[in-house]
């Protein structure tokens, strides 16, 4: 069976469903489980998909600092300009980030 969309694949569920088809065939001819079956039988859209939490990484609280160091960067000769290692340890030096663990 070709891709289709959630929307398309309730209707086909449903269609099969109405015709007397058994929830075994239907599992097997859309290649879902029977969870997805049921929740295509009980209503007619699917649900949306959960919105997530946004999760902090550890750059967050320096992001507007490595933007500045990058802005400055942007005038100054390309001989000059910060590393990645260099961004690092000034965030490390200046503004109190921590260094990770090193591993064995």
């Amino acid at each position: 069976m070709q891709q289709m969309s959630k929307v398309e694949l309730y209707a086909a569920i449903r269609r099969d469903h109405r015709d007397g088809m058994k929830l075994w065939e239907i599992e097997r001819k859309c290649n879902v489980s029977w969870q997805t079956i049921r929740k295509a039988v009980d209503s007619v859209w699917p649900e949306p998909p959960k919105k997530l939490p946004l999760r902090l990484t550890a750059l967050d609280p320096f992001k507007t600092v490595i933007d500045w160091i990058l802005r400055a960067d942007l005038d100054a000769p390309r001989k000059q300009r910060h590393t990645v290692t260099r961004i690092f340890h000034r965030l490390v030096e200046e503004h109190g980030a921590e260094e990770p663990a090193k591993a064995n």
